[in-house]
């Protein structure tokens, strides 16, 4: 797709199936990129999904002499949220101003075991871990070499130690990427990960949770984007959030592909309905809310076990945020 087929400012939800590949279109020359989902079958022109590489290239304007990435989010090191990373990084070229990572991503167990991590998700942590060096031994960091490290992490001691300047914590705003200010044009508000979920849980549980903000002459664009966090997270952040401008959405990024982890919890057996989040979600809607399930075709039922989309979660969603 074209950069001028797009308005100057605005998101793009990409059909990658199941998977996340969100752009975030701020200025002509600053695009923010949360998450990537490329899969090879999408390069047949006959398959639905697109193709998130390709179409990045053609989005990306030109730096230096090199295509050029505002910021790359990974929410989370699941290899459908960095699915082609490594060759956007080092096959294409892609120029990443600053690179957004949650601790966990260089100083969990996966660190320790590479095989617990795709080929993307290491080519992600390497790239982290040389950053982090650079930050270590240089006085100034240029754009191609910045990082924000997004969380709370008894690692923080350590791995992270001495760069506090670098690292935002739940409750933060954020306006200036990749050295630029925004403020006044967009903003992202930081809602998790929680310190609590960050050691000992899975690892969707330390997704970046963000409500982002766009604003373009006298209009306002608001979108929650919660990457793969379930009902406990996002019900603690919808609460504590009491400035409603941190938490309002006219889009929302239906959690962990539209999964029913969102509004059920498993208990003796049985999914047992926590309509609650449900009524924070609502609240927190605009005078108009859209849903977007980053995924494949929802089908009318699941079988037990099945992996998101659900059913489920898509109906709940339409009867309470329609």
């Amino acid at each position: 797709m074209k950069r001028d087929t797009l308005p100057t400012t605005g998101l793009v939800f990409w059909p990658v199936g199941n998977g996340d590949s969100t752009t975030i279109l701020v200025t002509e020359g600053d695009i923010i990129q949360v998450d990537l989902n490329h899969l090879i079958d999408a390069e047949d022109d006959s398959d639905p999904r697109y193709p998130m590489i390709d179409e990045l290239l053609e989005l990306l304007p030109i730096k230096d002499g090199d295509r050029y990435l505002a910021v790359f989010i990974a929410t989370h090191a699941d290899n459908d949220h960095c699915r082609g990373f490594r060759r956007l990084l080092e096959d294409e070229g892609v120029v990443i101003g600053e690179l957004w990572f949650t601790p966990r991503l260089v100083a969990d167990i996966d660190a320790e075991d590479p095989g617990s991590l795709s080929e993307d998700a290491a080519a992600l942590r390497d790239e982290a871990l040389r950053r982090l060096d650079v930050y270590r031994t240089s006085d100034e960091v240029a754009s191609g070499d910045r990082i924000r490290v997004i969380g709370y992490h008894d690692s923080l001691d350590g791995d992270f130690a001495g760069l506090d300047d670098v690292v935002s914590v739940p409750g933060t705003d954020v306006t200036v990427f990749d050295g630029v200010d925004h403020d006044g044009a967009a903003r992202m508000f930081i809602h998790a990960p929680f310190k609590d979920d960050m050691e000992g849980t899975e690892r969707n549980r330390t997704s970046i949770g963000l409500h982002v903000t766009l604003r373009r002459g006298g209009g306002i664009g608001r979108a929650l984007l919660l990457g793969d966090l379930d009902y406990q997270p996002i019900k603690r952040l919808l609460e504590i959030t009491g400035d409603h401008s941190n938490k309002e959405w006219d889009v929302y990024l239906a959690a962990h592909h539209c999964s029913k982890s969102v509004m059920y919890e498993r208990v003796d057996g049985s999914d047992v309905l926590r309509s609650d989040v449900l009524e924070l979600l609502e609240d927190a809607k605009a005078d108009v809310g859209w849903i977007v399930s980053s995924s494949s075709l929802i089908p009318a039922s699941n079988a037990s076990g099945d992996n998101p989309p659900h059913a489920k979660a898509k109906n709940r969603y339409s009867e309470r945020c329609d």
